[in-house]
């Protein structure tokens, strides 16, 4: 049992530290380890902690409760990701109040290039499960991950769409992994762990309680690339992760509907107020994303000449021809050591060059490379 980890895991047993306290705990003392082992009063220094989080971690004794959780993990399959590691999605660590620890069952790829999710009301009409069937099926030939949050209607829609069409899937959920919600989705949860999964951020035995939907939602929004409303009413879950989504930077899209109708009120009225772009079909989601550039063969990947770039740009286009992933601005910034008051122009100047293609969320590629 790693002492490291499992002293991230306890952490999380200490009463009244959330997220927010966990990361600053980590980040001050350098190692969840190096928490327990900091003095009260230096605790008491660190903003955000404060007295009463202070006496909770030096009286606390969570490290029992953090081997039964992780004996449970390893009996379940479930495999923990925490902030700090190097498989925690990147699509999340840029996002303040990003959850700390996840927990994964399946197969996924959290790194997917292309990630939809897709929500909606649980009273799904039949306009809004065609709406579904058509999007996910036109979003094979992109091999995108659908994710959305395993409910009745639209999202379990979604999930059985992904499948049918042989796309990654994933669920996350709004109790402990081991408690499946609803009941009657474990079929289908079970064959999205082949190609796809569930993810919660609750611990084990959690219960599907109201409250723990909202904070699930954001978990929805920060894993895509784009968020489409397919059905909602003015108020619900899809609403709150349209506005999450929102507020990360991210793309939101939403299909009309008829304007006499309680479940076409929350999508007309995202539109209506510029918080969602219109989308009738794939083609709407591939323009705004960018995502039409399909015509290039990619095995001929067009070679970038650096030395026609000035040296500042050449130290961005190697350092994003080096990874694999996109990078955000701020990841770009002090791996390549140009400033973030001159960075913005540089990668400004190399998009107009076409060599470089900005994407949702602020990060950065090399076009074809």
């Amino acid at each position: 049992m790693d002492q490291t980890r499992l002293s991230l895991l306890a952490l999380h047993f200490i009463p009244g530290i959330g997220d927010y306290i966990v990361k600053q705990l980590v980040s001050y003392c350098g190692s969840a380890d190096r928490v327990f082992k900091t003095p009260k009063g230096k605790l008491q220094k660190i903003p955000g902690v404060g007295d009463v989080t202070a006496e909770a971690i030096a009286k606390g004794k969570p490290f029992a409760d953090a081997e039964r959780e992780w004996i449970k993990a390893e009996k379940e399959k479930a495999q923990l990701i925490f902030f700090t590691d190097k498989n925690y999605p990147s699509r999340m660590k840029q996002i303040q109040d990003s959850p700390t620890l996840l927990y994964v069952k399946g197969n996924i790829d959290f790194e997917n290039p292309k990630a939809v999710a897709i929500v909606g009301t649980r009273k799904a009409t039949d306009y809004g499960r065609v709406c579904v069937e058509h999007l996910v099926a036109g979003l094979h030939k992109h091999g995108a991950l659908i994710i959305s949050g395993l409910a009745y209607g639209i999202d379990i829609q979604a999930h059985k769409q992904a499948l049918k069409n042989g796309l990654p899937t994933l669920g996350i959920m709004g109790s402990g992994i081991d408690i499946m919600y609803p009941p009657s989705h474990i079929e289908t949860a079970r064959k999205m762990m082949k190609h796809g999964g569930i993810a919660t951020e609750n611990r084990f035995g959690t219960k599907p309680d109201a409250h723990n939907f909202p904070a699930r939602n954001r978990i929805i929004a920060g894993l895509c690339d784009v968020l489409v409303v397919v059905e909602a009413a003015l108020k619900g879950g899809a609403l709150i992760t349209a506005e999450i989504a929102n507020t990360y930077n991210k793309d939101v899209l939403a299909f009309p509907g008829n304007v006499d109708r309680s479940y076409s009120e929350g999508c007309n009225g995202l539109i209506k107020s510029n918080k969602a772009n219109l989308i009738t079909s794939v083609s709407d989601l591939e323009y705004i994303m960018n995502w039409s550039v399909e015509g290039k063969n990619p095995s001929k990947k067009e070679i970038v000449m650096l030395d026609r770039y000035e040296p500042d740009e050449q130290a961005i286009l190697r350092l994003l021809m080096e990874n694999k992933n996109p990078l955000t601005i701020d990841e770009i910034g002090w791996r390549s050591g140009v400033s973030i008051g001159k960075l913005a122009s540089l990668l400004l100047n190399l998009e107009f060059k076409g060599v470089l293609s900005p994407m949702p969320g602020k990060l950065y590629k090399i076009v074809n490379v």
